[in-house]
């Protein structure tokens, strides 16, 4: 049976980012790096996420290893990318990468860049995308009452 690339490319694992994860090809543009970034947290690659970074010293590697292995990897969307093609020497992919963590779905959502040294795209660095929470009801204060409608207290019922 072909694994499907977890990418979302609908390609098979073989076709679309294994190769690029091994080292056997390279990126050809910043989103193909990015989809390859993506299924390297999914199959538990570190040394791709590593390698395929400006060497900043920056990126805790145990870290990253334990967010892979804690996440249930769920889906890659591409929104926009800018650049990033053959040709250019930098490139923009923003994206959102879903995950289940501690029964909890999360997304990543994150505007990456990206530059081509020596032929080969290499991620530089990115500003994730986060958003304001706003309550669809008043704050339930302490000492209002209750919402079942119990009668007492907030603080003496539900909270």
């Amino acid at each position: 049976m072909t694994k499907t690339c977890p990418c979302g490319s609908g390609k098979s694992f073989a076709q679309c980012c294994e190769p690029i994860i091994n080292g056997q090809t390279k990126a050809l543009t910043a989103e193909a790096l990015m989809r390859s970034r993506y299924s390297a947290y999914a199959t538990g690659a570190i040394s791709h996420i590593m390698t395929s970074c400006v060497q900043d010293d920056s990126i805790d590697e145990q870290a990253t290893t334990d967010w892979s292995k804690k996440a249930d990897w769920q889906g890659l969307k591409i929104l926009r990318t800018e650049k990033g093609q053959p040709g250019d020497s930098s490139g923009l992919v923003e994206f959102v990468a879903s995950y289940i963590m501690d029964g909890m779905k999360e997304e990543h959502h994150e505007t990456a860049n990206f530059v081509q040294k020596d032929q080969c795209w290499l991620y530089e660095s990115g500003s994730i995308k986060t958003e304001t929470v706003v309550r669809a009801t008043p704050k339930v204060g302490r000492n209002d009452p209750c919402p079942c409608g119990s009668g007492k207290k907030f603080k003496n019922c539900c909270a």
